[in-house]
């Protein structure tokens, strides 16, 4: 019991630091609210070491932005063995919850009873794909655990930015636009590869206008999982006068086979960027989700188009 000049029991007070005036004040920092839902990131795809390891350093960008964050990864095809499913890992964080309350009530605490959703669910996706989606969903429900589940990632300016340091990292674009040097290989023509049929596809075409605002060369999506899709925008892009293309993965990874990317690419003639992965961009996005769910914070800004 406290009362206006401090607790009763006269224990110290950690005070709040004065803030500092000003337009350019530091923000306050932000940390994940006592007894806040999990973060529960929701892996498709056939699970692996590699995946595992991916999913692992997005759920550690995760933390680093927030710390305190309850954060976990479920496999949507999981064998609840060495790669745990999403239905158990929301069965588990239920568990763990209801548990807690019990000991704080054994223990004579004064606690209110736990409400609201368990865990928040964030798929790992850049795009919509509805049979994934509906995976995703429906271990949500045969979990019979209240929580929500977000939005893929997509489209956002953080998922361009991502895509374009892909691009330069495998040669075919400048890393920044504002230093007057050329990159021999850039492509001038870029297939924004995507997964999830035409839905996904229009989702990657906004995407894609960003990206093409970044690189000043035009940018089509096409659908990696429609036979002919890929090598028909190659078609196009090259009768408009781009004549050196590129492919650019609309994909974090886990969610496709990693040599279907490669044989589109081949079979367009054309180079090829590697997939997101575990780009920091893909991390502070699935946060973003979570806390956007909760109501705590706004999504994050993307970089400037340089």
């Amino acid at each position: 019991m406290s009362s206006p000049t401090g607790p009763a029991s006269g224990l110290p007070v950690r005070m709040p630091r004065p803030r500092q005036p000003g337009r350019h004040r530091r923000p306050e920092p932000l940390v994940a609210p006592e007894g806040a839902p999990a973060l529960v990131l929701a892996v498709p795809g056939a699970p692996s070491a590699a995946t595992r390891s991916l999913a692992e350093e997005v759920v550690s960008i995760a933390r680093s932005e927030l710390p305190g964050l309850d954060a976990r990864i479920g496999f949507v095809d999981g064998d609840d063995a060495e790669f745990p499913t999403l239905r158990a890992v929301l069965t588990r964080a239920a568990e763990e919850r209801t548990a807690r309350f019990e000991q704080a009530v054994a223990a004579g605490l004064e606690v209110k009873e736990p409400d609201g959703p368990v865990a928040v669910v964030v798929p790992l996706l850049a795009g919509p794909d509805s049979a994934l989606l509906r995976q995703i969903r429906q271990s949500v429900m045969d979990s019979r655990v209240a929580a929500d589940l977000t939005d893929v990632l997509g489209p956002h300016p953080l998922l361009a930015e991502a895509l374009h340091v892909r691009l330069s990292e495998a040669g075919l674009a400048r890393a920044d636009r504002a230093r007057l040097f050329t990159v021999a290989t850039a492509a001038d023509g870029i297939i924004l590869a995507s997964v999830g049929g035409e839905e996904a596809v229009q989702a990657a075409g906004i995407t894609g206008m960003l990206l093409a605002a970044r690189l000043a060369v035009p940018v089509m999506a096409a659908a990696l999982d429609q036979e002919g899709s890929i090598s028909s925008v190659a078609e196009q892009l090259r009768g408009s006068g781009s004549q050196q293309l590129a492919l650019a993965p609309y994909l974090v990874g886990p969610e496709i086979d990693p040599a279907l990317p490669a044989a589109a690419a081949e079979e367009a003639g054309c180079a090829m960027a590697e997939p997101l992965g575990a780009y920091p961009a893909i991390g502070k996005l699935a946060l973003a989700k979570y806390t956007t769910a909760l109501g705590i914070a706004p999504q994050p800004q993307g970089t400037p188009v340089r």
